[in-house]
């Protein structure tokens, strides 16, 4: 009997799964706040798919502040899958690139610590192939930059402080940012305009208001703890330069969000552009994924060289698996699809 497989990506503020039936989904969960429920919530992501046989895993949640060191949160991590899930043989992906038993992780915590980007670009390489390739994974939170040549991942960091040193990581993305983050002023009403440096008002705010992501009225996960519906996003954002609904238009505070938006775009190109210079050159195809692919899509446009080529994942997984790209990749590794595949100890 063949094999099923569910793979785990822990994030700090979303779990993302996929099921090698091809299904995938994620879930927010804001691991800082509760990571005592970290068990529960992964287990109630896991009963939404149909069985499943052994895990595959993979994380970023280790750098939450509730846990004192990253290796504290590794081994976090890892004792909730084994709560959640029991009975059930989990691989975590290491930032070497291999896969590893749960012993072999409990000894060497940090292998599997922020690996996950590493599972999404080893697929995409194979994808693109000889070509030289650039992976743009647009998340909540941060956007991933990864080079890609010769079917192997050319990036030059592994942790996250070496990939953001490389421009390879820019903790940035198109919901869970603050607005005050992208830029110090913007333009408002024709004149720059300083930001208050205040949690007023985070990227989702901005992407709601232009229209690039659904608003959703259930949602309180703001940074006013008020629904993520229009008419809040935009008042959110007017409180960005010390306005409010009473004192600004709808109109003018659209282009407030254009303007956050156009700083956001352009700092993920200046970043792309010095991840690619260092290894790869102008690169010839981008894949691009993630919950925010409409914007890697964008910035793919204007780093892709002349006649080169756009790969959206969305198309190729659908938007479920695009959003857990790292998730469906892991799929794709694990199953022997992809290189990596088999499990160390």
């Amino acid at each position: 009997m063949k094999t099923t497989w569910l793979a785990i990506d822990v994030g700090g503020a979303n779990l993302k799964a996929a099921h090698s039936d091809g299904s995938a989904r994620s879930s927010p969960y804001p691991v800082w706040k509760q990571p005592e429920r970290l068990a529960g919530a992964i287990a109630e992501l896991a009963s939404s798919f149909p069985p499943f046989d052994r895990v595959a895993a993979t994380m970023t949640a280790e750098l939450c502040d509730c846990f004192e060191t990253k290796r504290e949160g590794v081994l976090r991590v890892v004792a909730a899958l084994s709560e959640a899930l029991p009975g059930r043989p989990v691989a975590f992906w290491g930032t070497d690139g291999r896969f590893h038993d749960e012993a072999s992780i409990r000894g060497r915590p940090l292998v599997a610590a922020a690996s996950n980007w590493l599972a999404l670009a080893t697929v995409a390489a194979r994808s693109v192939g000889d070509a030289r390739g650039l992976l743009i994974d647009v998340g909540t939170t941060t956007t991933d930059l990864i080079p890609l040549v010769g079917g192997r991942v050319a990036a030059r960091g592994r942790t996250d402080l070496d990939r953001l040193q490389n421009a390879e990581l820019v903790y940035a993305g198109v919901a869970r940012t603050p607005v005050c983050s992208l830029a110090v002023a913007l333009p408002f009403r024709g004149e720059p305009t300083g930001l208050a440096a205040e949690f007023f008002a985070t990227t989702r705010d901005v992407y709601i208001t232009l229209g690039d992501l659904p608003p959703d009225a259930d949602d309180r996960s703001t940074a006013d703890g008020r629904p993520a519906t229009l008419e809040r996003a935009r008042e959110r954002l007017a409180r960005m330069v010390c306005a409010d609904r009473e004192s600004c238009t709808p109109d003018e505070v659209e282009a407030l969000a254009r303007a956050a938006d156009e700083a956001l775009s352009e700092r993920l190109v200046a970043a792309a552009g010095r991840a690619c210079a260092a290894t790869i050159g102008r690169p010839e195809v981008a894949v691009v994924s993630g919950s925010g692919e409409f914007l890697a899509r964008r910035v793919a446009e204007a780093v892709v060289a002349p006649g080169g080529s756009i790969r959206p994942l969305g198309g190729l997984w659908g938007a479920g698996g695009s959003v857990a790209a790292c998730a469906h990749a892991l799929i794709e590794l694990v199953t022997g699809r992809g290189p990596g595949h088999g499990v160390e100890a």
